[in-house]
C-alpha cells in the first residue's frame, strides 16, 4: 500500500512508520480497550441498556448501536496514523488527546454501566471537551484524500455530535426523576424542552457551519432525537413525546440541508475536475466540516 511505501535514499527526511511508535501503540491499545469495554456492556449479564435508570430524556436502547460504528472508525484512524498524512494530523496535531479521549470514554462507560450516574456525567463532560478539541483540530486540517474523510472527519464528527447528546442524557440520569415511578412535572418538562431546543441549535450550527455543512454531526443528533421520541411514549408523558417528535422532524431539516450542500459540493468538485483535467486539488471538507 502507498501508506507504507518504502522510500529510497532521497527520502531520508520522510516520516517512518516507527516514528512516535509509543503514541501509536497507545492509540491502538486505547481504541481496542474502549471497543472491548463497550462490547462487554452490550453482552454482559447486567443488561445495562435495559435495566438502567429511565428518565424523560432516555433514548431507545438501539440508539447506542452508534457506539460500535464510532469505535470502528476510530480504530481505522489508528491504522491511518501509520501513513505520512495520518501521522501529520493524528500524531503531530492531535497527539495525546486521542488516548486521553479513550480513557475518559472508558471511565464513562464503566460509571454508566454501574449506575453511578453523577460520575458518568462528569466523565462525559470531560469526554465531550476532549472530543471537541480534536474535532476543532480535524476541521482546521485540509482534506487531501478519501482517507481523510473516512478516518479523520467522519469519526470525529459523529463522535462530537453523539457526545453532545450523551451529555444531556447523562445530566437527566444524574439529576432527573425516574420516569417509571414519577410523573413529568413542570420543571422536568421545561428542562426537556430546553434540552431539545439546544440540540436543535447545535444541529443547525452543524448544517450551516460551511456551505456543505457537517452531515455526520447532524446524523448523530437526529439519530438520538428519533430514539428519544420512540422511547418516550405518550403513556409516559404526552408533552415529552410530541416535543421529541417535533425536534426529531426538525432535525431532518438540518440533515437534508447538509446532504444537499454535500451533493452540490461533490458536483462542483466533479465540474472542476472536468474543466481542469482532474488536477484541481479539493481542499474543502465533503463529509464533516
Amino acid at each position: 500500500m502507498s501508506f507504507f511505501r518504502r522510500h529510497g535514499p532521497g527520502h531520508q527526511n520522510s516520516p517512518r512508520w516507527s516514528d512516535h511508535l509509543l503514541l501509536k501503540l497507545v492509540n491502538i491499545a486505547g481504541a481496542l480497550f474502549v471497543m472491548g469495554a463497550n462490547g462487554y456492556s452490550v453482552i454482559s449479564p447486567l443488561d445495562v441498556y435495559y435495566t438502567g435508570k429511565v428518565t424523560y430524556f432516555t433514548p431507545a436502547p438501539w440508539a447506542f448501536f452508534l457506539w460500535p460504528l464510532i469505535h470502528l472508525l476510530v480504530l481505522g484512524t489508528c491504522i491511518y496514523q501509520f501513513s505520512s498524512r495520518g501521522k501529520e494530523v493524528i500524531i503531530d496535531m492531535i497527539g495525546w488527546n486521542l488516548p486521553i479521549l479513550g480513557v475518559l470514554n472508558a471511565m464513562y462507560i464503566y460509571s454508566w454501566a454501574n449506575q453511578e450516574y453523577k460520575y458518568a456525567l462528569v466523565f462525559m463532560i470531560f469526554t465531550a471537551s476532549v472530543v471537541s478539541k480534536i474535532y476543532k483540530i480535524v476541521k482546521m486540517s485540509t482534506v487531501r484524500n478519501i482517507c481523510d474523510e473516512l478516518f479523520l472527519h467522519l469519526p470525529f464528527s459523529l463522535y462530537h455530535g453523539w457526545a453532545v447528546c450523551l451529555v444531556f442524557s447523562a445530566a437527566f440520569e444524574a439529576f432527573g426523576v425516574n420516569a417509571l415511578i414519577e410523573p413529568a412535572r413542570n420543571w422536568t418538562k421545561a428542562f426537556v424542552f430546553l434540552s431539545l431546543f439546544i440540540l436543535q441549535t447545535i444541529a443547525s450550527a452543524y448544517a450551516y457551519a460551511t456551505a456543505e455543512g457537517d452531515l455526520p454531526g447532524c446524523i448523530a443528533i437526529s439519530w438520538f432525537l428519533w430514539a428519544v421520541f420512540v422511547y418516550q411514549t405518550p403513556e409516559k408523558s404526552p408533552f415529552v413525546h410530541w416535543c421529541a417528535l417535533g425536534a426529531a422532524i426538525m432535525s431532518l431539516c438540518w440533515l437534508m440541508r447538509s446532504a444537499i450542500g454535500l451533493e452540490l459540493k461533490i458536483r462542483q468538485r466533479n465540474n472542476n475536475n472536468r474543466f481542469f483535467g482532474g488536477n484541481d486539488h479539493e481542499s474543502s471538507r465533503l463529509l464533516g466540516h
